[in-house]
């Protein structure tokens, strides 16, 4: 079988065995302030038992293509974009109000529950809510943690950090930018570009590569490079990610069906459908998109509109274009064989995913 691209150098475990150091060394000190704390460590813990670690392979990847060598060092520091990711996830259920993350229930949701079972005072909602932002403030934290004790020289910790600081900063601005569409309604292809570029594009892939590739002191061509790979990746990636928040699979994506349509999401896929589709198709869409009751038969009118208006299509050749895009970038670059082959392995797993 081959080896996914994600356990090259066993990257996966290395990354999860990182994160559980990591926990277990500031367990002790939440133990200390209180054993109430550790049901936000917990929770913490089992979102970091999913996911991809997709920014942490980029940022190795973007490492070893500058010529850094591998090492126990930089493994962390990479794994501690996976506590800022979490952050991410965390906060973005809130203001998503999902109910569920992977399969499971979301941090908020687990909190919700928790009061109930114990039959506390006051809202449950409102418990839930406040204590998965204080989980996702503390995931922040420790992705900082991470970073700065993983073990680099000053140099090296400086320069990861430089990146790691713009970085945050884009993805808070395309977070607002994405909460703000929502409620604004009518998105254009435009204003969608803006938020996939800040709030994915960047965060998942271009400044993971960038963060890598500066501890190894890359020159401003590679980076250069780097970006136009990551930048055309980036876009689709989220453009995959909005299609399978419509069209995907449940029991493989961990969401229910047309999850992205109940929670109103304004993404490219619904800009282009308010483009080119007819007066009553928009009408249909702008009365059931972001309705909580919106039942399957409603979810499955909708995913005909866009079928039909040519928007699955449109998003569909969008991907494949700028994936082209991104692989050619990386054709006449002059770094290492074994770093080219993960980019264009990664860079093909995250357009081609289920998940």
């Amino acid at each position: 079988m081959e080896q996914n691209t994600l356990d090259s150098n066993n990257l996966r475990v290395r990354v999860q065995g990182a994160l559980d150091d990591f926990i277990s060394q500031n367990r002790a000190l939440m133990t200390s302030v209180s054993p109430d704390t550790l049901t936000l460590v917990d929770s913490l813990v089992g979102l970091l038992a999913g996911g991809k670690r997709l920014r942490p392979a980029f940022a190795y990847w973007g490492y070893r293509a500058a010529g850094g060598a591998d090492s126990e060092e930089i493994l962390r520091a990479c794994a501690s974009l996976e506590f800022l990711q979490a952050c991410a996830l965390i906060h973005d259920d809130v203001m998503d109000a999902s109910d569920t993350r992977r399969g499971n229930p979301s941090v908020h949701k687990q909190f919700e529950t928790l009061h109930a079972q114990n039959n506390w005072l006051g809202s449950g909602a409102l418990f839930g809510e406040g204590a998965a932002i204080l989980v996702g403030d503390l995931a922040l934290s420790w992705a900082d943690e991470m970073l700065l004790t993983s073990g680099l020289d000053s140099a090296q910790t400086h320069r990861a950090k430089a990146v790691y600081d713009i970085m945050r900063t884009e993805l808070m601005s395309g977070q607002y930018l994405d909460l703000l569409e929502q409620v604004r309604g009518q998105i254009t292809q435009e204003r969608a570009e803006t938020v996939i570029r800040y709030k994915s594009a960047k965060y998942t892939i271009e400044r993971p590569l960038h963060m890598g590739a500066a501890i190894a002191d890359a020159d401003i061509e590679l980076m250069t490079s780097l970006s136009s790979y990551g930048l055309a990746l980036g876009e689709a990636f989220q453009l995959r990610d909005d299609m399978l928040g419509v069209f995907g699979e449940p029991s493989v994506t961990g969401k229910p069906a047309g999850d992205d349509l109940r929670e109103g999401k304004q993404t490219m896929l619904i800009a282009f459908a308010y483009s080119n589709a007819t007066a009553d198709q928009c009408a249909v869409l702008a009365k059931h998109l972001g309705t909580n009751s919106i039942n399957p038969t409603e979810i499955e009118q909708l995913q005909e509109i866009l079928t039909s208006c040519g928007a699955k299509d449109f998003i569909e050749q969008r991907i494949s274009k700028c994936l082209d895009s991104s692989l050619e970038s990386l054709e006449n670059l002059a770094f290492d064989t074994e770093s080219k082959t993960a980019l264009t392995a990664l860079a093909i797993l995250a357009t081609k995913r289920t998940a």
